[in-house]
């Protein structure tokens, strides 16, 4: 792997390095991340490549990928994730009835299948293999290779939702220009991220879970995200939180600190996590809406 020299997303070659980071998850390898000073993003470095990027998602804990609900932690993604469909259905619905919805980085497909129950037009992308096969074969979902972004005709969907994908994406900018070439004009684009400033991660630091290195590339603070938005002429319209988060985040967490207790420490952590960014805005994730300027 080849250190990055300059900002992945500015270009700049004003970066330090803050600190490193372990794998937790998977592999205990150890990695850096580097902030740019121009633009204010966080960033692995250096970033793998290809295959080698691959190998960090294999494994059967992976749980956008997963289909089975075993295990107190799988237990609990599912029971959030429920939660949360019915949340994000919620805010799309705000600003649009009905229409087509494309969504990136769609795992096996439950909110698609959701918006398709409600006889929305789907579509979705997803590059892991089993799970683009489960969500067609159990949902019977349009889910396509990300390939397939490049043929997707210009202006093509009302809404485009990518939850907690583009920090995974090798090519932030080229992801962008992607998706703002085929929304429509009067179209909504949805992008969840984790929140690098949040309370709980000031206080998991390197063991914040929302760092899950090296499969996040990019960590994006709002500064550093309202940044990318504006190079690329896109407004953000609404900032909105993802309250659940915080628990699964800090649960995940005190797990790989290996302290005693995590589920109590973790609803404990969350909760403080989001009573503080009541008065900050600071949430463990947050759900940017924009519009093309």
């Amino acid at each position: 792997m080849k250190k990055i020299l300059t900002c992945p997303v500015c270009q700049s070659t004003n970066i330090i390095k803050k600190f490193d980071v372990k794998d937790y998850f998977l592999t205990q390898e150890n990695f850096s991340i580097w902030q740019c000073k121009s633009c204010g993003l966080l960033f692995t470095n250096p970033i793998p490549k290809g295959q080698n990027l691959g190998k960090y998602y294999e494994s059967p804990d992976y749980l956008s990928h997963d289909t089975s609900s075993s295990g107190v932690i799988g237990k609990l993604y599912q029971f959030l994730r429920k939660i949360n469909i019915a949340r994000k259905y919620k805010i799309i619905t705000n600003l649009k009835n009905s229409g087509n919805i494309l969504d990136i980085g769609c795992g096996t497909g439950e909110l698609l299948n959701y918006f398709q129950n409600q006889n929305w037009s789907c579509l979705g992308i997803e590059p892991n293999e089993p799970a683009r096969k489960f969500a067609k074969a159990h949902y019977n979902l349009k889910v396509e290779e990300e390939q397939s972004l490049e043929t997707i005709p210009s202006q093509s969907f009302d809404i485009i939702s990518m939850w907690h994908v583009l920090e995974h994406v090798p090519d932030v900018n080229e992801r962008i220009i992607q998706v703002k070439r085929i929304l429509k004009n009067n179209g909504h684009l949805i992008i969840a991220l984790p929140n690098p400033i949040s309370r709980d991660s000031n206080y998991y630091k390197t063991y914040w879970a929302g760092l899950d290195v090296p499969r996040h590339l990019y960590h994006f603070s709002p500064q550093a995200f309202e940044n990318l938005a504006n190079r690329h002429n896109l407004e953000i319209i609404h900032t909105l939180p993802l309250k659940m988060d915080a628990y699964y985040v800090s649960l995940l967490s005190e797990r790989y600190m290996k302290n005693t207790m995590p589920v109590f420490r973790a609803l404990l952590n969350g909760t403080k996590s989001n009573l503080s960014a009541k008065k900050t805005g600071n949430y463990s994730s947050l759900i940017y809406v924009l519009n093309k300027k």
